[in-house]
């Protein structure tokens, strides 16, 4: 029953362009993926700054 299935995801790929358009997608892919990169590069300079659990004992 929980199962995720192809045509599910079709169905709300449908969803998606018909509420933003084809023309928004490509932008809020672009947003989406701009900011992942940031966070990535803001939670690797913060594991960088801070020692590890070994370190503080």
């Amino acid at each position: 029953m929980g199962e995720l299935r192809p045509w599910h995801i079709i169905v709300v790929a449908l969803v998606f362009v018909v509420l933003f358009g084809a023309k928004r997608l490509p932008d809020s892919a672009k947003s989406v993926a701009k900011s992942l990169k940031i966070f990535k590069t803001e939670m690797k300079d913060d594991n960088e700054g801070k020692p590890g659990k070994e370190a503080q004992n």
